[in-house]
């Protein structure tokens, strides 16, 4: 008996919507990077991509647990000397909603080529709106 091994032009991808409203961020973010990565398939592959498309909308409400809106903290460093910004998800949340989601996300997934690529497929709106109706997603509840 041998091992299967997937093959990328194989595989059939699907479009995934998932509704983050009144959704506790972590949650959401595991959902979808476990779609995004095809760990949900029976054909998963670790070495090739597998996943599902993946579209969050409702970005701006999803949930925080405890007091991690104004505790965490995410730092960025410039590169300059002493321009090592901080902010914390209650100001991210006001400056740009979908990067909470997205960081989160990508933290999940393998921070590699591979990654790169599971990454692009995936999709965060603000708003209940989407411009991806034309490829059919199905519902995915959290």
């Amino acid at each position: 008996m041998k091992t299967f091994s997937a093959k990328a032009q194989d595989v059939e991808r699907k479009w995934y919507v998932i509704d983050a409203a009144d959704k506790v961020l972590g949650q959401v973010a595991r959902e979808a990077a476990v779609l995004l990565r095809g760990k949900h398939k029976p054909i998963f592959t670790p070495h090739v991509d597998t996943g599902d498309n993946v579209i969050i909308i409702n970005a701006e409400k999803v949930r925080l647990t405890g007091n991690k809106e104004v505790q965490k903290i995410y730092t960025h460093y410039t590169g300059y000397v002493g321009n090592q910004k901080v902010e914390n998800p209650k100001m991210v949340r006001a400056r740009k909603p979908e990067l909470l989601v997205e960081r989160a996300v990508r933290g999940m997934i393998p921070h590699n080529k591979l990654g790169n690529a599971v990454y692009k497929k995936l999709h965060v709106y603000n708003g209940a709106e989407h411009p991806h109706t034309a490829q059919n997603p199905e519902n995915y509840e959290v």
